[in-house]
């Protein structure tokens, strides 16, 4: 018998529980987009469910877009529902898109409103728990693959975060400003960056797991992908260790925060360097090339970055400091999308201890 070569075969066998709570968050989010859906629809300015136009903070002049995006959300998660419940061979992509685009749909509602409301918990938390119950129905082949794309994902979403938030602070100089300032204590941009880069954590969480399950016992990749796991779980301290504004820093305000901070910075310089020298080794000629390259690249920038940053604490000009970071930040995200693509590569070919 020929084993089948499908994307839609090989899945794990997903238990009855699982499908019962992947269904169930699939019929409560159908059901709730479609009813909110109409109602935004029907009164766009937002009397029906007694919510003030306002609370968009500009983003829209009244709730007929978004009413129509939910209700087209709706639609979708009722399509993944049916899917699901008749076993289709792409119920997984179904599923994938409809609880992807939900959680699309919040993270971009929470950063229009800039805070977390209670209704974000009671029907964002079941997104989650859908996504979880929904994991077995991915193919088995597929799993590594799409964490390694989450790598992508992940700097792709960086970049656009340091267009967008910037953005929302008129006196911000992204040359002369370091990117922490954006998420500094008593910022004007601090909510809305913590909102947009949680995704960014979650993304290269993911995507370090699957460089660490890549390695297929090379041990030099397999040490990369426990660097990156570190990384990625320092994503998860900095939102609780802020620096403080120049102005307060120059009249002594500053923080044990400020402190842990700095530390944060130095250590996820080091797992950088680290990362590469190790992925240099592990990777084959061309890739060492690019790692020690991309290497030299960080050390100098890094160090231009650390040359002006003791001005900040004395709030005494820094030049090009947002400048030198966001290369050095810049060089960091194209070598985990080519890394990613590089492993990409490999999932079709002989392990990597096996070429190398």
């Amino acid at each position: 018998m020929t084993q089948s070569t499908s994307p839609f075969s090989n899945k794990l066998q997903q238990p009855k529980w699982l499908r019962a709570i992947l269904l169930s968050v699939l019929g409560y989010e159908a059901l709730g987009c479609l009813l909110g859906g109409v109602m935004l629809i029907a009164t766009p300015d937002g009397s029906l469910m007694d919510m003030p136009v306002t609370i968009m903070n500009g983003a829209f002049t009244d709730f007929l877009i978004p009413g129509i995006i939910l209700f087209a959300l709706g639609i979708l998660n009722t399509t993944s529902f049916i899917m699901v419940f008749r076993r289709k061979a792409a119920d997984w992509v179904w599923a994938a898109i409809a609880l992807g685009g939900l959680l699309i749909w919040f993270w971009i509602e929470i950063a229009i409103l800039q805070r977390l409301h209670w209704l974000h918990i009671m029907w964002g938390l079941p997104v989650v728990i859908g996504a979880i119950a929904a994991t077995p129905l991915i193919p088995r082949k597929l799993i590594r693959p799409i964490l390694l794309i989450c790598g992508i994902m992940a700097s792709a979403l960086y970049i656009v975060i340091n267009i967008i938030v910037p953005s929302q602070w008129p006196a911000y100089n992204s040359i002369t400003q370091t990117v922490s300032e954006l998420s500094a204590v008593a910022a004007p941009t601090r909510t809305l960056w913590i909102i947009l880069s949680t995704p960014y954590t979650l993304l290269m969480i993911a995507f370090s797991w699957g460089v660490w399950n890549a390695a297929k016992g090379n041990r030099f990749l397999r040490i990369t992908g426990g660097l990156l796991i570190g990384y990625s779980l320092l994503g998860i301290l900095w939102p609780f260790a802020p620096m403080h504004l120049r102005k307060t820093l120059a009249v002594g305000g500053g923080t044990i925060s400020d402190t842990i901070h700095i530390v944060l910075g130095v250590v996820t310089e080091i797992i950088y360097l680290l990362a590469l020298a190790l992925a240099a080794g592990a990777l084959g000629r061309q890739f060492r090339i690019y790692s020690i390259i991309t290497f030299i690249a960080l050390l100098t920038f890094g160090i231009l970055t650390f040359l002006e940053a003791p001005h900040i604490a004395t709030n005494q000009p820094t030049p090009l400091i947002g400048l030198w970071e966001r290369i050095n930040i810049g060089i960091f995200l194209l070598w985990v999308i080519l890394l990613a693509i590089r492993l990409l590569r490999t999932e079709k070919q002989p392990t990597l201890q096996q070429q190398f």
